[in-house]
């Protein structure tokens, strides 16, 4: 039997840590000796793990992904609840909280990371805000079915306004987020038209 304290599932814990580095470093500071030490762990774990740091870093922004999922699910299944704005709104808000905003800072501050991700559809754009941007695409059309919104309406283009301008609103704040009144004139800015329209 190993001496020691067993880890718990060590790539979380590795996961975990990168992030609080993250939120308090930024992309900089992000390295493999300050995720080890914050995580408590030796510095050989980490590649024990992993192949190598960008590999870490892969996974790291690929499990973020994975809970987009979770988000979007939920994001579809409250079409025809509440309003859509409102909808939105949440989702905004839930979608960048402060680790998300900090891991699309990292994608775009690191060359050999982007390398590494897995090219989603459409192949351009930045991995995390273009899943966001399918997400908030799939919700609209639900709402498009629903007929709460024109069915004339761009929602790939509304998407990527909503995601765009929501990533203006979240970035750079320090963790301090926007109050959701500030992200509904966005949200609401955004998608007046095709509400208005499909009520004429």
């Amino acid at each position: 039997m190993p001496t020691g304290v067993a880890l718990r599932d060590v790539r979380q814990q590795l996961f975990d840590a990168a992030e609080r580095v993250l939120l308090r470093d930024g992309a900089p500071g992000l390295t493999s000796r300050a995720v080890t030490a914050e995580a408590g762990v030796a510095k050989g774990v980490l590649h024990k793990h992993f192949e190598d740091f960008d590999a870490f870093l892969a996974e790291l922004v690929q499990d973020r992904i994975a809970r987009l999922e979770g988000q979007a699910a939920a994001l579809r299944d409250s079409a025809g609840t509440g309003t859509v704005a409102g909808n939105l709104i949440g989702a905004l808000m839930d979608l960048f909280d402060s680790v998300a905003v900090s891991i699309v800072g990292l994608v775009i501050f690191r060359d050999e990371l982007r390398a590494r991700l897995p090219r989603a559809q459409p192949a351009f754009g930045i991995p995390v805000l273009t899943d966001a941007v399918a997400m908030i695409s799939a919700y609209l059309n639900e709402e498009c079915e629903l007929g709460r919104i024109a069915a004339d309406a761009d929602v790939d283009a509304l998407a990527l306004s909503l995601i765009g301008a929501g990533h203006m609103l979240f970035a750079g704040r320090d963790g301090v987020a926007p109050e959701p009144e500030e992200v509904g004139k966005v949200v609401n800015a955004v998608i007046a038209d095709v509400t208005q329209r499909r009520l004429l």
